[in-house]
């Protein structure tokens, strides 16, 4: 089982998504996790455009980075979904993490009435699922020799 984690700025948004679609789509094959940079406060437009699509994230919660690297936990992959800047900033986990970042826009910076911010946030949670489908569809294909 592929351990993964996905991290973002405050686990408000981007790493909430991703975590729910790997988790789906992944089934069996995956444990995944997401955290932030800090800890915040999970954005209620993004448990909105989740529950469109069959995702309920309202019992989530969300966590820092910091606490999961005190608790030793260990990851084969870690992925940034935030900007390469703030990606920067996230610990390095124990083991041999592959790293990568896949830069989202950030939802809590989208400005507009909330009609204009719900469709931005639909926008970048397609995209996010667009790249997990990716992620996952060449592990399928290529197993652990993708991470080599």
């Amino acid at each position: 089982m592929l351990q993964v984690l996905f991290v973002c700025e405050h686990n408000s948004a981007r790493s909430q998504m991703a975590e729910a679609f790997l988790k789906h789509l992944g089934r069996d094959d995956f444990f995944v996790e997401s955290c932030g940079l800090e800890a915040g406060t999970l954005n209620p437009l993004v448990i909105e455009v989740m529950d469109e699509i069959g995702y309920d994230l309202k019992n989530n919660t969300t966590q820092a980075a910091l606490d999961l690297f005190k608790k030793g936990r260990s990851y084969d992959v870690v992925i940034t979904v935030c900007s390469q800047k703030a990606s920067e900033l996230c610990p390095l986990f124990p083991g041999r993490a592959l790293r990568l970042n896949w830069p989202f826009a950030d939802p809590s910076r989208l400005e507009g009435d909330r009609e204009t911010k719900l469709a931005g946030i639909q926008k970048i949670r397609d995209q996010i699922k667009m790249q997990v489908e990716a992620f996952l569809a060449e592990y399928r294909h290529k197993g652990l020799k993708m991470f080599l």
